[in-house]
């Protein structure tokens, strides 16, 4: 009889855990329904100066690291494809809607450490590309397959070459 209350006790904790969890996702959604929209992706790009591989891991309100944007599909990390074109920057995700952040929006590019919940070993184990929507400011995330290019990215996006 003990153990039948302990694994229900279990359960209903687990329960409510999953509840909970569920309950500030959807509650986070409704606080950042009055965010702008995200840019579409335009019809036609331009070629790629740079492209890589990796993890698209999420978009965050600029300067709160762990503020993840909820909105539609926005907070789901999924495999990605990362391509500078002259445009802008296009994410394309596996299973999940792409993204674009128009050149113009661009306000800074940096390696990091943590982002949307994500935290890595090393000082640059991401690379991460703050944006203005609208008069708002995002940071966006993705962890790269090969790390070495993060430098050349940041050079690109923050000296203007984007």
């Amino acid at each position: 009889m003990t153990r039948i209350l302990l694994s229900l006790a279990v359960f209903v904790f687990f329960a409510l855990c999953v509840y909970g969890m569920w309950h500030g996702w959807k509650r986070r959604q409704r606080k950042q329904a009055g965010l702008p929209a995200f840019p579409s992706t335009p019809a036609a790009l331009g070629a790629p100066k740079l492209a890589t591989t990796g993890v698209y891991l999420g978009t965050t309100n600029a300067g709160n690291w762990q503020d993840r944007i909820q909105v539609g599909d926005i907070g789901h990390r999924a495999e990605a494809t990362l391509s500078l074109v002259p445009e802008g920057i296009a994410i394309e995700r596996v299973g999940a809607s792409a993204l674009f952040i128009p050149a113009e929006s661009i306000r800074d590019a940096r390696t990091d450490r943590g982002l949307a919940g994500k935290v890595m070993f090393s000082e640059e184990g991401l690379l991460v590309v703050q944006w203005e929507n609208d008069g708002h400011l995002f940071d966006t995330g993705f962890r790269g397959d090969d790390k070495d290019v993060y430098e050349e990215w940041v050079a690109a996006l923050v000296g203007g070459k984007a």
